[in-house]
């Protein structure tokens, strides 16, 4: 069995995108997804400066799409090629914000509600940090009880507990300042360059964002194995994989947990979508034997086709089932501006990938709500000029098969 992992945020570099949109539909991808996140990903991945991308609210929409871009491109970038790639690898897992990116290539959920979903976990995240004077700092080496037991002793969380001797503590500054002054032993310290506490009790506010946000996504089971951060175990529900995935923004991630689970159901081989190499890093020392696919650029792509045709399932199931229906929501909070030529927008009504079904206004910008899939328009679920929040559903469609 083969695993699929998306890396988490603070694995982005200045420009790290800019070799795959040489790739056929990479950057179409990236533009269409821009518009579902609502920030500019072409650009931020390709020359905007370390700062800009070290935000939150752009660094998290970037990770996913980039991992769900190449993933895609993994298996030749025709349509149902995420899933087709998930299908053949067996396991997929995420780190952080990537779990929604593994969540999609289980089939639990669609790309285009994934970029909704990160767009508002992201924003969401960036101010509940700015709340607060708050940070994050990884320890490297030292006998693990010794470090939780310091960590504890400060006051802080460990946030992210990844395995290989690498745990990251987060807190307050003053906290974190009280934990460098007297540092586990034998352990270094390190301190990262990111806006806040993430996965820890002061992203709270931000957990009751994404729910919101969460309430009108369509989820099914996932077809693969599909390891969450909670606890490392594999999650069997599409429901309670979304509830997890909304509560983990406040809660540690167990990435060492999930490659225990990964040695104990036998894995052989280890494929990190972009920006590859942290990941990477750790599964060679808490997966030894194992082999290993770091994709930095379009280069490293036949070598992971190499391992997923090795490794992989020969001839994976096809999916169950296309849902009856999905929702479209909203992109953010505003005013809902129907179409004014109903005739193309009514119940009964056949729409294709990319139609502007309306619009959601704000201030002086509005976004489109458009499907990306083919569909017959069910119901609408809102009225022109109706107040609307981010992720309300707007309308019901069904999806014509694939």
């Amino acid at each position: 069995m083969l695993v699929i992992a998306a890396p988490g945020q603070g694995a982005q570099t200045p420009g790290f995108l800019a070799p795959w949109l040489d790739l056929p539909g990479f950057a179409d991808r990236l533009a269409a997804w821009s518009d579902l996140a609502g920030c500019d990903l072409i650009r931020h991945g390709t020359t905007a400066g370390k700062d800009e991308i070290t935000d939150t609210a752009i660094a998290q929409p970037l990770l996913v799409a980039a991992a769900l871009a190449a993933a895609e491109a993994l298996e030749g970038g025709a349509d149902g090629a995420l899933t087709q790639a998930g299908l053949q690898a067996g396991m997929a897992a995420g780190h952080s914000v990537g779990e929604l990116a593994a969540g999609v290539i289980a089939g639990v959920i669609s790309a285009e509600d994934a970029m909704r979903l990160v767009g508002v976990r992201g924003r969401a995240m960036a101010k509940a940090a700015a709340a607060e004077a708050t940070g994050m700092t990884a320890i490297l080496g030292g006998d693990q009880d010794e470090v939780l037991a310091a960590i504890a002793a400060a006051g802080l969380t460990p946030a992210n507990v990844n395995g290989a001797g690498q745990i990251v503590a987060a807190g307050t500054m003053t906290q974190l300042a009280t934990l460098a002054g007297n540092p586990p032993a034998g352990a270094r310290l390190r301190p990262l360059s990111v806006a806040g506490a993430f996965h820890t009790a002061h992203m709270a506010p931000a957990v009751a964002a994404l729910r919101e946000a969460a309430a009108g996504v369509m989820v099914n089971d996932p077809a693969i194995v599909l390891l969450s951060n909670a606890d490392g175990r594999a999650v069997t529900s599409g429901k309670d994989w979304l509830d997890r995935i909304v509560n983990q923004v406040s809660a540690p991630v167990r990435w060492d947990e999930c490659m225990r689970s990964a040695s104990e159901l036998c894995v052989s081989a280890f494929i990190e979508l972009p920006p590859g190499g942290t990941l990477t890093g750790l599964a060679r020392r808490a997966l030894p034997g194992v082999a290993l696919a770091a994709l930095k650029t379009p280069d490293d792509l036949d070598a992971a086709r190499s391992l997923l045709a090795e490794h992989g399932t020969p001839e994976p199931p096809q999916p169950s089932h296309v849902p009856e229906w999905r929702l479209l929501v909203s992109p953010l909070a505003g005013t809902f501006r129907a179409c004014t030529d109903d005739g193309e927008s009514a119940p009964g009504c056949q729409v294709r990938p990319g139609t502007t079904l309306g619009h959601v206004e704000v201030r002086s910008d509005q976004r489109p709500v458009t499907p990306a899939f083919s569909a017959t328009i069910l119901e609408w679920l809102v009225e022109d000029g109706d107040p609307v929040t981010t992720g309300q559903p707007l309308v019901r469609l069904q999806p014509e098969p694939a």
